[in-house]
């Protein structure tokens, strides 16, 4: 193992054992490739072992890897997230999902109809409907939900499916019904309690309870054998062996990982959960997060993401280059940015928004804080959002708030500053394409000049090398 490797892995054991997503890089400190990982440390170090083994697609990236960098993450599903919106900004070389124009496919859940369908899709419908993802790839969501079925035995049909329906009972049920995926709603085979039921464990199991829902589970089998309700019991230990299987399956390692716990909420319920936390008279409707991107200091730029409503407003996106030529210095690049958006608004020309989130601790809310203390007009809520421990530090409380991983109010920051860190490493990758790339061209010219000038220079070494060398004979000489 040369010295380039042996430094990578030596870095790579100092990298926590949480989950997150690496960027490895190479010599002009491009991106040229993006994963995820349930523990950092464990992942990026298998990367530069003697006995790793990467697969034909990367055989080339490891004699390019010359660093990385790593973005930490709350969960392994949070991870799977930044690494979606990344990839598709930045493609990089040795990635080769992702880089496509096509939107991530969901899971959703119809809650809206008597009977719940469960059904992946990539345009979700907005209302009376449980949104679940995105997800990476559509076969691996299709595969899971095929296992699932197994377990909660849900209908993944378009039928509409009414309760007061009275011929139902006439229906004929697909072959779900007969290799016992699906309890057949459609033909009255099971009441609507019953099946909302199943639907409610399945949101349950999505949302992380999976230890919690299969002791409730066992509990009702025990209660069900007591009460000598045998077929009752047999289905809850069917259910209980399926879940069982799931659970192994997505314990397979983070290449294979698709199990979900992944970004669930309603936009709206974000919204009203934050103005409690906060202690707001009214719910927040203009969010603006701020963060700030580079590459040992070279290519700094700051981003600013606009959510109205708890949803994305692209229309309020704007980035910036930061010219305070500091070097690395993310409290002076905060000031700017801050200085250079919200400039207008403290003279009362426009408006400031709801509140205004900061990407990091408290030192970075402090530096937000110390530019609007030269502004006339002051924001209404300023507050920060700290990585590792997921604190928040607001303006007008003395002590950190630190919420239930959760929470509905932190899920909607979180969204809010991935999609601010995606934005500005989005355009911190622009710029140092757009350098990269007048650098090969200056490189170019010089070549092209250097071998000109040898071609101007080569006819008169000729010519003299000719004279001397060569002289012309004298036919008279002996």
């Amino acid at each position: 193992m040369d010295d380039r490797l042996l430094a990578l892995n030596e870095k790579a054991r100092n990298l926590p054992k949480s989950a997150g997503v690496y960027l490895m890089k190479d010599s002009r400190g491009r991106t040229i490739y993006i994963g995820k990982a349930a523990s950092l440390r464990d992942r990026v170090g298998s990367y530069f072992q003697a006995s790793s083994k990467l697969e034909s697609l990367k055989s080339g990236l490891l004699d390019e890897i010359v660093d990385f960098e790593i973005v930490p993450a709350d969960s392994e599903v949070e991870a799977l997230l930044i690494e979606n919106r990344l990839i598709k900004d930045t493609q990089p070389k040795y990635n080769a999902r992702l880089v496509d124009d096509k939107t991530f496919p969901y899971l959703m859940v119809t809650l809206g109809d008597d009977y719940p369908g469960v059904f992946v899709t990539r345009v979700p419908q907005e209302r009376n409907a449980k949104i679940i993802g995105p997800f990476t790839s559509v076969a691996q969501l299709k595969d899971a939900v095929t296992h699932m079925q197994r377990a909660f035995k849900f209908r993944t049909c378009h039928l509409e499916i009414l309760e007061d329906d009275s011929k139902k009972k006439f229906f004929r049920p697909c072959l779900l019904y007969a290799i016992n995926q699906c309890t057949a709603p459609c033909a009255d085979r099971i009441s609507r309690e019953a099946y909302r039921s199943d639907i409610t464990r399945l949101l349950r199991f999505l949302g992380g309870e999976q230890k919690t829902l299969l002791a409730e589970l066992e509990r009702e089998m025990a209660e069900a054998s007591r009460e000598l309700q045998f077929e009752k019991a047999g289905k809850l230990r069917d259910q209980i062996y399926a879940l069982r299987g799931l659970g192994k399956r997505a314990s397979k390692g983070d290449e294979e990982f698709w199990q979900p716990e992944a970004f669930v909420m309603n936009p709206q319920e974000g919204v009203d959960a934050l103005q409690k936390v906060l202690g707001m008279d009214d719910p927040p409707r203009v969010i603006e997060g701020i963060d700030i991107a580079h590459l040992q200091g070279e290519e700094m730029v700051g981003s600013l993401v606009c959510f109205i409503d708890g949803r994305p407003f692209k229309g309020g996106y704007k980035r910036f280059k930061i010219k305070h030529g500091q070097g690395n210095n993310d409290y002076l690049s905060i000031q700017e940015v801050v200085t250079r958006r919200y400039r207008e608004a403290s003279t009362g020309q426009t408006l400031y928004p709801d509140v205004i989130l900061i990407d990091g601790g408290l030192g970075q809310l402090h530096a937000a804080q110390e530019a609007f203390k030269l502004m006339d007009v002051k924001p209404p809520m300023v507050i920060s959002l700290a990585k590792k421990e997921e604190l928040i530090y607001a303006q007008a409380k003395s002590e950190p708030i630190k919420l239930a991983r959760n929470h509905l109010g932190l899920k909607l920051l979180q969204y809010i500053r991935d999609e601010a860190h995606r934005f500005a490493q989005n355009y911190h990758h622009i710029l140092r394409r757009k350098k990269q790339n007048e650098e090969d061209t200056a490189a170019g010219r010089r070549i092209v000049k250097q071998r000109r000038k040898r071609e101007a220079k080569s006819p008169d070494e000729n010519s003299s090398r000719d004279v001397s060398i060569d002289p012309p004979l004298n036919p008279d000489s002996d």
